[in-house]
C-alpha cells in the first residue's frame, strides 16, 4: 500500500481503495452486530423460559456472565461502526488518513491495520482512556 498518510488529498484510485476497504469492513461489523444481537436475544429468550434467580441459582451466574459479555460485545461491534462511518465522512471531506489531534499524517501502517484510525499513535497514546 502506497502512503496514503502523506496527503489527505490522494489519487482517486487509493481513494476508491481506501473506500471499498472501510465498506468491507463495515459489511463485516454489521453482520457481526447481527449475529451477537441473535445470540442475545437467544439468551433473553431462553432465561424467560425458565425462572432463573442469577443469586442462586447454580447456572444463573454463568448466565449472567454471558448475556453481559454478549451485550459488551456488541457495545464494541457498534462503536466500530460509528467509527467506521466517521472514516467514510472523513474521507468524503478530504481529511482522512490525518491525525486528528496533531493534524499530522497517520502512518499507512496505522491506517492499514485500523482504517477507521482517527489520530496517529503518538495521540492516541496521549489520550485518557
Amino acid at each position: 500500500m502506497s502512503d496514503l498518510s502523506a496527503d489527505a488529498d490522494f489519487p482517486p484510485t487509493e481513494r476508491e481503495s481506501v473506500r471499498e476497504r472501510l465498506a468491507a469492513a463495515r459489511a463485516g461489523t454489521s453482520a457481526q452486530i447481527a449475529a451477537l444481537s441473535r445470540d442475545f436475544d437467544g439468551i433473553v429468550e431462553a432465561n424467560a423460559l425458565v425462572a432463573v434467580d442469577d443469586e442462586h441459582d447454580p447456572e444463573g451466574s454463568s448466565t449472567a456472565f454471558e448475556r453481559a459479555h454478549v451485550a459488551s460485545l456488541l457495545a464494541q461491534a457498534r462503536d466500530h461502526l460509528d467509527d467506521l462511518d466517521r472514516a467514510l465522512e472523513r474521507l468524503e471531506r478530504g481529511e482522512y488518513g490525518r491525525c486528528e489531534g496533531c493534524g499530522e499524517p497517520i502512518p499507512a501502517e496505522r491506517l492499514e491495520v485500523r482504517p477507521a484510525a482517527s489520530t496517529c499513535v503518538r495521540c492516541a497514546a496521549a489520550r485518557p482512556r
